[in-house]
Protein backbone atom coordinates (compact mmCIF):
# COMPACT_ATOMS: atom_id res chain seq x y z
CA UNK A 1 0.00 0.00 0.00
CA UNK A 2 1.49 3.67 -1.11
CA UNK A 3 0.69 6.41 1.80
CA UNK A 4 0.44 10.01 0.15
CA UNK A 5 2.44 12.52 2.96
CA UNK A 6 1.91 15.99 1.93
CA UNK A 7 5.05 18.17 2.27
CA UNK A 8 3.70 21.37 1.25
CA UNK A 9 1.76 23.89 -1.05
CA UNK A 10 1.95 25.76 -3.77
CA UNK A 11 1.64 29.45 -3.14
CA UNK A 12 1.02 30.57 -6.52
CA UNK A 13 3.44 31.76 -9.36
CA UNK A 14 6.72 34.25 -8.89
CA UNK A 15 7.40 35.91 -12.31
CA UNK A 16 6.34 35.66 -15.73
CA UNK A 17 8.59 32.49 -16.33
CA UNK A 18 6.66 29.50 -14.82
CA UNK A 19 8.39 29.64 -11.72
CA UNK A 20 6.23 28.56 -8.41
CA UNK A 21 6.25 30.06 -4.80
CA UNK A 22 6.14 27.19 -2.12
CA UNK A 23 5.01 26.73 1.14
CA UNK A 24 6.94 23.53 2.52
CA UNK A 25 6.21 21.65 5.94
CA UNK A 26 9.69 20.18 5.63
CA UNK A 27 12.13 20.93 8.67
CA UNK A 28 14.36 22.73 7.01
CA UNK A 29 12.05 24.22 4.77
CA UNK A 30 14.11 23.35 1.77
CA UNK A 31 13.90 19.89 2.26
CA UNK A 32 10.86 19.67 0.31
CA UNK A 33 13.37 19.85 -2.90
CA UNK A 34 15.12 16.18 -1.77
CA UNK A 35 12.06 14.17 -2.95
CA UNK A 36 11.38 13.19 -6.25
CA UNK A 37 8.97 12.71 -7.85
CA UNK A 38 6.10 15.20 -6.84
CA UNK A 39 2.70 13.90 -6.61
CA UNK A 40 0.42 17.44 -6.76
CA UNK A 41 -3.31 17.19 -6.35
CA UNK A 42 -5.30 19.54 -8.79
CA UNK A 43 -9.10 19.53 -9.11
CA UNK A 44 -9.31 16.50 -6.19
CA UNK A 45 -6.67 14.37 -8.97
CA UNK A 46 -3.25 13.70 -7.89
CA UNK A 47 -0.65 13.34 -11.15
CA UNK A 48 3.12 12.75 -10.68
CA UNK A 49 5.54 15.83 -11.73
CA UNK A 50 9.06 16.45 -12.03
CA UNK A 51 11.15 19.30 -10.90
CA UNK A 52 12.42 21.12 -14.49
CA UNK A 53 14.47 23.59 -11.96
CA UNK A 54 14.30 24.77 -8.14
CA UNK A 55 16.15 27.77 -6.54
CA UNK A 56 16.27 29.09 -2.70
CA UNK A 57 16.17 33.15 -2.69
CA UNK A 58 16.32 34.00 0.97
CA UNK A 59 13.53 32.48 3.12
CA UNK A 60 11.59 31.56 0.11
CA UNK A 61 11.91 27.95 -1.98
CA UNK A 62 10.88 28.07 -5.64
CA UNK A 63 10.64 25.76 -8.13
CA UNK A 64 9.35 25.21 -11.79
CA UNK A 65 7.66 22.33 -12.91
CA UNK A 66 7.29 19.90 -16.12
CA UNK A 67 5.24 21.91 -18.79
CA UNK A 68 4.83 25.23 -16.97
CA UNK A 69 6.72 27.91 -18.77
CA UNK A 70 4.95 31.14 -18.05
CA UNK A 71 2.84 32.65 -15.13
CA UNK A 72 -0.23 31.71 -16.45
CA UNK A 73 0.62 28.41 -16.94
CA UNK A 74 1.94 28.59 -13.62
CA UNK A 75 -1.07 30.16 -11.81
CA UNK A 76 -2.89 26.62 -12.58
CA UNK A 77 -0.95 25.50 -9.51
CA UNK A 78 -2.04 28.13 -7.05
CA UNK A 79 -3.11 26.06 -3.69
CA UNK A 80 -2.37 22.75 -5.21
CA UNK A 81 -0.96 20.20 -2.20
CA UNK A 82 2.54 18.31 -3.15
CA UNK A 83 3.23 14.90 -1.98
CA UNK A 84 5.62 12.01 -2.16
CA UNK A 85 5.07 8.24 -1.52
CA UNK A 86 5.96 7.73 2.34
CA UNK A 87 8.67 5.47 1.17
CA UNK A 88 10.62 8.32 -0.51
CA UNK A 89 10.86 9.29 3.05
CA UNK A 90 14.39 8.44 4.96
CA UNK A 91 13.77 6.52 7.95
CA UNK A 92 13.47 7.58 11.50
CA UNK A 93 15.57 6.56 14.13
CA UNK A 94 14.27 4.73 17.28
CA UNK A 95 11.49 6.98 19.32
CA UNK A 96 10.83 9.51 16.23
CA UNK A 97 7.98 9.03 14.16
CA UNK A 98 6.56 11.10 10.93
CA UNK A 99 3.01 12.31 11.87
CA UNK A 100 1.27 10.49 9.26
CA UNK A 101 2.70 7.46 10.37
CA UNK A 102 0.22 8.28 13.95
CA UNK A 103 -2.67 9.12 11.99
CA UNK A 104 -5.30 6.28 12.48
CA UNK A 105 -3.46 4.72 15.87
CA UNK A 106 -5.60 3.40 18.52
CA UNK A 107 -5.17 5.66 22.18
CA UNK A 108 -5.17 3.40 25.21
CA UNK A 109 -5.05 4.59 28.39
CA UNK A 110 -3.01 2.98 30.83
CA UNK A 111 -6.05 3.71 33.08
CA UNK A 112 -8.18 1.50 30.84
CA UNK A 113 -10.37 2.14 28.86
CA UNK A 114 -9.67 3.18 25.11
CA UNK A 115 -9.92 6.61 24.58
CA UNK A 116 -10.04 6.87 20.60
CA UNK A 117 -7.61 7.02 17.28
CA UNK A 118 -5.36 9.93 16.10
CA UNK A 119 -7.22 12.16 13.89
CA UNK A 120 -4.52 14.17 13.10
CA UNK A 121 -1.61 15.57 14.53
CA UNK A 122 -1.10 19.43 15.48
CA UNK A 123 2.07 22.02 16.66
CA UNK A 124 1.32 24.60 19.87
CA UNK A 125 4.69 25.73 19.99
CA UNK A 126 5.32 23.84 22.99
CA UNK A 127 5.15 20.44 22.12
CA UNK A 128 2.96 18.43 19.60
CA UNK A 129 -0.42 17.67 20.01
CA UNK A 130 -2.47 14.54 19.53
CA UNK A 131 -6.25 14.99 18.10
CA UNK A 132 -7.62 11.61 19.25
CA UNK A 133 -11.49 11.07 18.02
CA UNK A 134 -13.48 8.93 20.09
CA UNK A 135 -16.30 9.32 21.78
CA UNK A 136 -15.16 12.92 22.81
CA UNK A 137 -12.18 14.90 21.14
CA UNK A 138 -9.17 14.50 23.37
CA UNK A 139 -6.03 17.25 22.73
CA UNK A 140 -3.18 14.83 24.01
CA UNK A 141 0.28 16.06 24.58
CA UNK A 142 2.50 14.08 22.21
CA UNK A 143 5.45 13.98 25.54
CA UNK A 144 7.33 11.06 25.08
CA UNK A 145 8.01 9.33 28.24
CA UNK A 146 5.84 11.40 30.34
CA UNK A 147 2.35 10.96 28.60
CA UNK A 148 2.93 8.75 25.67
CA UNK A 149 4.35 6.08 27.19
CA UNK A 150 4.70 3.64 23.93
CA UNK A 151 4.13 3.83 20.02
CA UNK A 152 3.99 0.44 18.42
CA UNK A 153 3.32 1.13 14.39
CA UNK A 154 2.89 -2.76 13.91
CA UNK A 155 0.14 -3.08 16.42
CA UNK A 156 -1.33 0.59 15.88
CA UNK A 157 -1.42 1.48 19.29
CA UNK A 158 0.00 4.13 21.66
CA UNK A 159 -0.31 3.92 25.21
CA UNK A 160 -0.96 7.65 27.22
CA UNK A 161 -0.58 8.49 30.65
CA UNK A 162 -4.22 10.47 30.12
CA UNK A 163 -7.25 9.81 32.69
CA UNK A 164 -10.30 9.25 30.55
CA UNK A 165 -11.81 12.03 32.25
CA UNK A 166 -9.24 14.59 31.27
Amino acid sequence: MHRRVVLGRIIGPYGPRGWLKLLSSTEPRENILRYEPWQVEREGHWSRISIVDRRLCGSKVMVRLEGCQDREQASAFRGCAIAVDRSQLPDTEDGEFYWTDLIGLQVVSTHGPVLGDVGRMMETGANDVMVVQGSIERLIPFLQGRVVKSVDLEKGVVIVDWHPDD
